[in-house]
């Protein structure tokens, strides 16, 4: 069946999806965008998702394209109309469609683009060989807690791990600490089996599955702490893994040339996927309900 996305009030062909050369999303990058994961048919995070996606377009003074219940139809109705049952859906939303000018526009009307894609799960043996990740220094503009579409210099450091023969960059500030990777949040653990990530603020974006493994991490009882860890840290850490929405938890075996604790995927590591997946799955568990 052909594959179908929704453009601004019409479903239509994913080959046909097309927006008007003056958007500014084409523009300007003037818009931001959400990826929300599908299980088994059913959107996981969906409330999550939708609180980001409003708080990213009220701090670019974007109104909602449409009434949040209508977002949740579309959702839906891509779901059933492209029988999707793994993979994601991808909203974006732009400022709309005006004469090139800097400054905001009076009279446009926000844009709305959704698509959706099927993906496979990750296979047992990717999962035992485990995920390298290389260290970039972090370009990116001040407010990286904005899930903008301005992602150049996420392609940039992505494009750098893939020459690398790496799955993911993690970026570091200037003073030596990991902020996040170009498309995934970055965690470690340490030798007293301590829990590390990065705490949500301006310097990263504060992933819906970060938060989801948060609380499935507090009902299992485990050791967390939210603060910043250095890349020479990260080298002597136990275990690593970085999570998102098309990934879930990943675990690393190796940041740059360095192994990760003895070059396994980490038995904790492993818990937490399995912890994660119990939420999205709704199976019994430790994860939070």
């Amino acid at each position: 069946m052909p594959r179908l996305a929704y453009v601004n009030g019409r479903f239509v062909p994913h080959r046909h999806a097309v927006v008007h050369i003056e958007d500014r999303g084409y523009q300007f990058a003037d818009g931001v965008y959400e990826v929300v994961p599908v299980f088994y048919a059913r959107l996981i995070d969906e409330e999550a998702h939708l609180d980001r996606l409003e708080r990213s377009l009220s701090e670019l003074q974007i109104s909602m394209p449409k009434p949040r219940k209508i977002m949740q139809m579309l959702s839906a109705e891509l779901i059933r109309r492209n029988q999707l049952t793994y993979g994601f859906i991808y909203t974006q939303v732009t400022r709309g469609v005006a004469p090139r000018d800097h400054k905001f526009p009076k009279a446009a009307r926000p844009s709305l683009v959704m698509t959706v894609r099927q993906m496979k799960p990750h296979t047992e043996a990717e999962l035992q060989r485990g995920a390298t990740v290389i260290t970039v220094p972090d370009q990116r503009w001040q407010r990286r807690d904005i899930k903008s579409i301005s992602l150049l210099p996420n392609c940039l450091a992505k494009q750098q791990a893939v020459e690398a023969g790496a799955a993911e960059a993690w970026q570091v500030d200037p003073d030596g600490t990991v902020t996040e990777g170009s498309s995934t949040n970055a965690w470690i653990i340490t030798a007293d089996n301590k829990l590390v990530t990065r705490k949500a603020d301006h310097s990263i974006l504060n992933g819906i599955t970060r938060l989801s493994l948060i609380e499935a991490v507090k009902a299992a009882g485990l050791e967390f702490e939210e603060r910043p860890f250095t890349v020479e840290e990260a080298y002597q850490a136990r275990e690593a893994f970085f999570t998102s929405s098309t990934n879930l938890v990943m675990p690393v075996v190796r940041i740059d040339d360095q192994a990760v604790g003895n070059g396994y995927p980490g038995i904790l590591t492993m818990r937490l996927r399995q912890l994660y997946l119990d939420y999205v799955t709704g199976a019994p568990g430790e994860a939070r309900n």
